[in-house]
C-alpha cells in the first residue's frame, strides 16, 4: 500500500469538525453509573503452569450489566510494594489468547492485566468471554461492527467500553497495584478502546495506543474499503435510509471526544500507509488530545505499525513517564 492519505503536514494540523453529542458526558454518566451498580467482583485465582519469573492469575471482574469478563494479571515473582499497572486491550477479534503471549510488561517490572474482549476471540485468537446481549439487537453486518447500530443505547462498545472502566478498577483493586499509578495501552480496536478508557477515567497517568481504531467513523468510511470499517460501508450499502441515524450513534463512539476528555501523558502510533486504521483518523483523534503527548510515525508502514519496535519506544516512554 502506497501513501494515499493527507501529506504529514496536513496531518499534523488535521482538527476535523465533528459536531459532539450535546448529552455525551450524560449518555457515558448514565453507562458507568449503571454498570457499577454491580458488584465488581474481582477474582484473581492463580495459575499455576510452570512460569518462573511472573506470578499469572486468571482474571474475572463483572462488566457492563454485570456480566462476568475475562482476563489475565501478570506479576513479576521479584517485587517490593505496590507496582504500577499497565491494562491491556485488544485488537478487533482477538481474545486473550494465553499468558505467555503478554509478558513483556511484567518482565519489566509492571503489573499488567489483559481484558479479554466480549463476544471476540475467534479471528486470529482465542477469547474466553461471551457476550449475552449480542441478539436481539439491529439486523446487522456480520462482525460487530453494527450490532446494535440503529441506537446508542444498544450498540455493542458502549458494552465494550464500559469493560475496559471495570477492568481498570479491577486492576486497582489488587492489593499489588499502586491505584494511582495505571497506564492503559492497546492496538487498532485496543488503541481505541485505549482512548476511550482515557477519556472516561481521567485520573489514568499514561495512555499508549497503537495505530487506533473507532476515530473519526465517518471518514474512515470515506477513503478505505477495508474493514472493519468496511462493515459499516456495507451495513450502509443496504441499510440506505440509515446513514444519518448510524453515523449520529457513532458519534458517542469517536475517539476525538473521548481524546478531548483523557489527561493522561500520550504516545501514539501511526502506520502512514495504513488502509485498516488510516492516518487521517488517528491524527483526529491525537490532535484532539490537549494533555502531554507525542506520536511516531511509521513512514512505510502499513497497520502492523512500528510493531517490535513500538514495543520499544513504549517501554522507554512509560520506564520516563511511569516508573517502576
Amino acid at each position: 500500500m502506497a501513501l494515499f492519505d493527507m501529506p504529514r503536514s496536513q496531518l499534523e494540523q488535521y482538527r476535523p469538525d465533528v459536531a459532539e453529542p450535546a448529552d455525551f458526558d450524560a449518555f457515558w454518566a448514565a453507562s458507568l453509573a449503571l454498570t457499577r451498580s454491580h458488584a465488581l467482583n474481582a477474582q484473581f485465582v492463580p495459575v499455576e503452569d510452570g512460569y518462573q519469573t511472573v506470578d499469572v492469575y486468571d482474571v474475572t471482574f463483572n462488566g457492563w450489566g454485570g456480566q462476568p469478563i475475562k482476563g489475565w494479571f501478570l506479576l513479576p515473582k521479584q517485587r517490593s510494594g505496590t507496582l504500577p499497572c499497565v491494562v491491556e486491550y485488544l485488537g478487533y477479534g482477538g481474545g486473550r489468547s494465553f499468558p505467555n503471549d503478554f509478558l513483556v510488561w511484567s518482565s519489566r517490572g509492571y503489573a499488567h492485566l489483559v481484558m479479554d474482549t466480549r463476544g471476540q476471540g475467534s479471528s486470529w485468537s482465542k477469547g474466553d468471554t461471551p457476550d449475552p446481549e449480542l441478539d436481539g439487537s439491529n439486523p446487522h453486518h456480520p462482525g460487530f461492527m453494527t450490532r446494535g447500530i440503529a441506537r446508542k443505547e444498544s450498540y455493542y462498545y458502549r458494552r465494550v467500553f464500559c469493560d475496559a472502566v471495570r477492568a481498570i478498577e479491577a486492576a486497582r483493586s489488587h492489593p499489588a497495584v499502586d491505584a494511582s499509578r495505571i497506564a492503559v495501552t492497546g492496538g487498532s480496536q485496543g488503541g481505541g478502546i485505549s482512548i476511550a478508557a482515557a477519556g472516561l477515567m481521567p485520573d489514568v497517568r499514561v495512555a499508549m495506543p497503537d495505530v487506533p481504531f473507532l476515530c473519526h467513523y465517518r471518514r474512515a468510511t470515506e477513503i478505505t474499503n477495508s474493514d472493519p470499517y468496511g462493515e459499516i460501508s456495507r451495513y450502509l450499502k443496504t441499510h440506505r435510509y440509515n446513514v444519518e441515524q448510524v453515523f449520529a450513534t457513532l458519534n458517542y463512539f469517536d475517539g476525538i471526544h473521548f481524546a478531548k476528555r483523557a489527561k493522561a501523558t500520550a504516545l501514539f502510533s501511526v502506520g502512514m500507509m495504513d488502509d485498516i486504521c488510516p492516518p487521517s483518523t488517528v491524527y483526529a483523534a491525537y490532535n484532539s488530545w490537549t494533555a502531554p503527548k507525542q506520536i511516531s510515525v511509521w513512514q512505510y508502514n502499513n497497520h502492523e505499525g512500528g510493531g517490535t519496535f513500538q514495543t520499544q519506544d513504549k517501554m522507554k516512554f512509560l520506564q520516563t513517564h511511569l516508573p517502576r
